[in-house]
């Protein structure tokens, strides 16, 4: 059997990190992703929006309260959970949500200032031309070609 779910999209908000008395990190937010089309019968374009709640646990939980922001444009993998509980009048409430296990921060910089990026994630991307010894391709070339 397999339960997996794929998303990419748009905080809604920023998002919410709590800790259990175990001192696990909760980090909860809700993704919004888009689907745009043409309609046949009108010719008018269509949109629609639908909101997926998202919750991670421990370092992945603290790394997202950290650097996410509302608009943040993310990446979530996970598992479709539904979780019953019940609301002050004693009613069984259903909330389905996405129990993320990766988390991928997309957009890069233009969406936020500098700082929103993790400081060693900045580090590799700086040093990365630099460091690199393997050979990638036209670039080490000889430029000696005989025709």
């Amino acid at each position: 059997m397999l339960n997996q779910a794929q998303i990419i999209g748009h905080l809604g908000k920023d998002p919410e990190t709590r800790y259990l008395p175990s001192g696990e990190a909760v980090c909860n937010f809700s993704v919004a992703t888009t689907e745009k089309w043409k309609d046949k019968s009108s010719g008018e374009q269509r949109e629609e929006t639908e909101w997926h709640k998202i919750s991670m646990f421990g370092r992945l939980a603290e790394i997202a309260g950290e650097y996410l922001k509302k608009g943040s444009l993310v990446f979530v993998e996970g598992k479709i959970k539904t979780r019953k509980y019940q609301d002050r009048d004693g009613v069984d409430r259903y909330s389905t949500e996405i129990r993320a296990e990766t988390l991928k921060m997309l957009g890069g910089r233009e969406q936020g200032d500098r700082s929103s990026a993790p400081p060693q994630r900045q580090q590799r991307q700086a040093a990365a031309p630099a460091t690199s010894s393997a050979p990638s391709g036209f670039d080490d070339m000889d430029d000696d070609i005989p025709f």
